[in-house]
């Protein structure tokens, strides 16, 4: 899967060596040269990856990164010609992710790239996310709409093993084999029932992602389906 960085940088010179280096490593770039179109190009866009520039016109890229960690958890990498620890820390505290200062060599900035998406690999192979529900098993935290959801053990379990699922009709005894371990003490209907209060925690909007299907058990529809 080819990954698409964004590039939010004022001075076009060294976005476009940015751009020729990242894709001659086989990265789809889009550029842009103020904070507002940035944000834009963000939020339509979606990239994997953004590489921003500290000092922008129109939006602070600072501001611009704080917006954007409010609304994604997307990496980010800073670019600043300021080399003052404190504006280091100032700027990984507003949410990005590493951390350049220029002048820099290109190919560290292609690193630095490939890197960050390497550890937002690992950790979005432990993080389940469908919608709405985000369920992050590192953490072992369950977050509907960003908000933290508190559900017991049991109700963890299966929605772990429903949204490892998706989309797929799930029988009860299969539910219990992929939610629980072989010491599971629970008669049939008693999924049911964790599924009743399971459902009731994590709808959202009106929209309930665990849907019954009659005669055959139940499936977790993502709202793309």
């Amino acid at each position: 899967m080819t990954h698409l960085i964004l590039i939010v940088e004022d001075d076009t010179t060294i976005a476009n060596w940015l751009k020729v280096f990242l894709e001659e490593e086989g990265f789809a770039v889009e550029a842009a040269h103020d904070g507002s179109t940035g944000l834009n190009l963000a939020r339509s866009l979606a990239p994997d990856l953004i590489v921003l520039d500290l000092m922008l016109p129109r939006l602070d890229g600072m501001e611009l990164c704080r917006t954007l960690r409010r609304e994604s958890d997307v990496p980010i990498i800073m670019l600043t010609a300021r080399a003052a620890l404190a504006d280091r820390t100032t700027g990984l505290d507003s949410g990005a992710d590493d951390y350049v200062v220029k002048p820099f060599d290109p190919e560290e900035v292609v690193a630095r790239a490939k890197a960050v998406l390497r550890r937002v690999h690992d950790k979005v192979r432990q993080r389940l996310r469908y919608g709405r529900i985000t369920l992050d098993e590192t953490a072992g935290r369950v977050t509907v709409d960003e908000e933290p959801v508190e559900l017991s053990r049991t109700l963890y379990l299966l929605l772990a093993a429903f949204m490892r699922h998706p989309n797929q009709v799930l029988t009860r005894d299969q539910l219990i084999a992929l939610a629980f371990d072989d010491g599971f003490d629970a008669y049939d209907r008693s999924i049911d029932n964790h599924i009743f209060r399971l459902r009731k925690q994590i709808a959202a909007d009106g929209f309930q992602p665990i849907q019954t299907v009659y005669g055959s058990g139940y499936r977790f529809v993502t709202e793309d389906e």
